[in-house]
């Protein structure tokens, strides 16, 4: 199991060697990029959407320590003009999950990254094993019945209040987890990737 440091330097890994694969898939013109996070362990798959107006490096440091600890994560991103709709992004992440080779897995992302896990467990059922969300968007967005949601959200969070997340649980109290970062602000998952990660490497369980 990964063990918290105040910093990513000071996280200690289980020796796994992970190698980043930075691509770009170009299905009918649509050039989506992704990056690829192989892991020699043979832990969990997670798939994570960064939110609008952030590529896949901000999600970098919280995928590189799961891949260190043996969890294989798929960072997908959007398309270089980032106009495309919600329905687009969904459509676009389940046609590189397929890409790749990923069947049915937790989907997560940041903000409206997550929005977009959302959106893609509801219409895709059979590729969703759990849902994870750093941050809700406050929107009438479902989520696939009966899988497990796990929300991750900084305290100090003005974008997307702590408030959001505690109503979405309250809306699937049998399913849903809350896991807080004390002071974390809307980019908690680059200000705190190691507290951040640990959350997700936890309620998976894989250690």
């Amino acid at each position: 199991m990964l063990r918290r440091r105040r910093s990513l330097g000071e996280t200690r890994y289980d020796g796994s060697v992970t190698t980043e694969n930075n691509s770009i898939f170009e299905p009918d013109g649509r050039a989506i990029p992704y990056v690829d996070e192989m892991s020699e362990g043979d832990g969990p798959v997670l798939v994570l959407i960064p939110g609008r107006g952030l590529e896949g490096g901000a999600l970098g440091s919280v995928a590189h320590i799961l891949a260190g600890e043996g969890i294989r994560v798929l960072r997908i991103g959007s398309r270089a003009d980032d106009a495309a709709t919600l329905e687009e992004r969904v459509q676009d992440a389940s046609d590189v999950m397929d890409h790749v080779g990923i069947g049915a897995t937790w989907i997560g992302g940041h903000g409206v990254g997550g929005t977009v896990a959302r959106a893609l467990s509801a219409k895709r059922t059979d590729r969703a094993l759990g849902v994870l969300l750093l941050g809700v968007e406050d929107v009438d967005v479902p989520i696939a019945p009966s899988v497990p949601i796990l929300i991750i959200q900084g305290s100090a969070d003005d974008v997307m209040p702590p408030a959001n997340g505690e109503k979405l649980r309250a809306s699937a109290v049998e399913r849903a987890s809350v896991v807080t970062i004390e002071g974390g602000g809307h980019l908690f998952p680059v200000s705190d990737p190691v507290d951040t990660a640990f959350a997700i490497e936890d309620y998976l369980a894989w250690d």
